[in-house]
């Protein structure tokens, strides 16, 4: 399981991020998503902690606290959900019970 970090500065980076997480355990990954068409942070990050006690520790001195200018929304990450499915399974062509002309 992992944390989600919100309201991030611009200028952070994954050793400032891996710095504060560490007061509170083992940091295994840092993941700062960046925007696909300008490469910018978007503003959000993902920490992996070593155990469920030291995730807990960072979100109860975390959640809320002034770092960098801003004050960071900390949680446990939800999974990711899969939207590509959304609109159906048959995306326009014929399918196999259709009628065939």
């Amino acid at each position: 399981m992992s944390l989600y970090v919100g309201n991030l500065s611009y200028e952070v980076t994954k050793e400032t991020l891996t710095t504060v997480f560490a007061e509170y355990g083992t940091v295994k990954q840092v993941n700062l998503p960046t925007d696909r068409e300008t490469g910018q942070l978007r503003g959000f990050a993902f920490v992996e902690m070593g155990s469920e006690a030291e995730e807990s520790a960072a979100i109860e001195a975390l959640d809320g606290a002034e770092w960098m200018g801003r004050n960071l929304k900390v949680n446990k990450a939800r999974p990711k959900e899969d939207n590509r499915g959304s609109f159906g399974g048959n995306r326009g062509g014929y399918g196999g019970s259709r009628n065939r002309y």
